[in-house]
């Protein structure tokens, strides 16, 4: 039988459907765990961006979000509650980077013009480049910066240069996912304000 031409055929089909249906059964059986992993990641997020993820395990992020956290109009939006009041917003921001998407979070004070610290759940650029939005030493630079009141809030400038009060430093040899997280920073930024605006209306 085995030297039948069907036989060569045949054989990789059964091999290539019961790898296929074992891969399906594997993803099946891990979805939850999957979606349970990407939530956290969220929420680690949104508390690393407002300055209160540091010392934290799991299931303390996880608390936290529950209890002091709530969806804000708008895609993505989030505000930490403290005796009922809003007492910090975590702006989502996301879009196309160099190589692949970046979603993170923005926090700003509640007085929605001073930032507290930007976080990233989601990023794919290059290695030693651009994925170095993660690191600290570039993240650090949002701390305490004020957002401009124009088109663009935040500006991220060629390293070295002199920095205005909305300005932090780009990464040297990222200049196209700098340019591209300046954007999609911009642009989740001014949907906020605007949805903002059409509640006060």
């Amino acid at each position: 039988m085995r030297e039948k031409p069907w036989y060569a055929v045949a054989y990789m089909f059964g091999i290539t459907a019961f790898f296929s249906f074992l891969v399906i059964g594997l993803a099946r059986v891990t979805a939850d765990r999957v979606r349970a992993n990407e939530q956290l990641a969220l929420e680690r997020a949104v508390l690393k961006a407002l300055n209160m993820a540091e010392g934290k395990t799991s299931d303390e992020i996880h608390r936290t979000f529950v209890e002091m956290v709530e969806p804000m109009p708008g895609d993505n939006n989030y505000q930490f509650l403290q005796d009922g009041m809003p007492a910090a917003y975590a702006i989502g921001v996301s879009g196309k980077g160099f190589w692949a998407p970046i979603s993170g979070f923005i926090g700003l004070k509640p007085d929605r013009h001073t930032v507290i610290g930007i976080a990233f759940y989601e990023q794919n650029e290059t290695p030693g480049l651009g994925a170095e939005i993660t690191s600290q030493s570039f993240r650090s630079q949002f701390e305490g910066l004020q957002l401009s009141s124009g088109p663009q809030p935040i500006e991220i400038k060629p390293y070295g240069a002199q920095l205005a009060e909305n300005q932090v430093h780009a990464i040297s040899g990222a200049t196209q996912t700098c340019t591209r997280l300046e954007h999609l920073i911009n642009e989740d930024l001014n949907k906020w304000r605007r949805t903002l605006e059409e509640e006060t209306r």
